[in-house]
């Protein structure tokens, strides 16, 4: 049994840093047909009921997960929501694969900018300091 590494999506990492504003972007307009478990409460594509985006399904499903899988390492997602999102990605692949192209790019461009500032950068020393501290210990 395989369980993808959580792919988990960049835009609930931002949301843990307080004060953090994400900019919203142009991004690929998504419809859902009914019957599919997906909704857009926050900007991010999720799985009705859950906090589990799309992005996560469908990266884990390219790494090869099977719908059990997926469960395994997403226990509040039942096996006919995996199985309902599976099948709208793959009848509608080229605009879901744009929406995921859209959504990573920004997400790499958030995480450049935040990697310039002078607080990630001094925490990143910081990080740096000890862990050669604890080594040598």
């Amino acid at each position: 049994m395989r369980q993808c590494t959580k792919v988990g999506d960049f835009w609930s990492f931002l949301s843990l840093f307080k004060g953090f504003r994400i900019r919203s972007m142009t991004k690929k307009v998504l419809k859902f047909t009914d019957g599919v478990p997906l909704h857009e409460p926050d900007g991010n594509v999720r799985v009705i009921g859950s906090r589990v985006t799309l992005h996560t399904i469908v990266g884990c499903y390219q790494m090869g997960d099977t719908p059990e899988d997926i469960q395994d390492g997403y226990p509040s997602l039942t096996l006919e929501q995996i199985n309902s999102v599976i099948a709208w990605y793959l009848n509608n692949r080229a605009d879901v694969d744009e929406y995921i192209r859209e959504v990573d790019e920004e997400g790499e461009k958030l995480r450049r900018e935040i990697q310039s500032r002078p607080e990630s950068i001094a925490f990143r020393e910081r990080m740096r300091s000890l862990r050669e501290q604890l080594i040598k210990n």
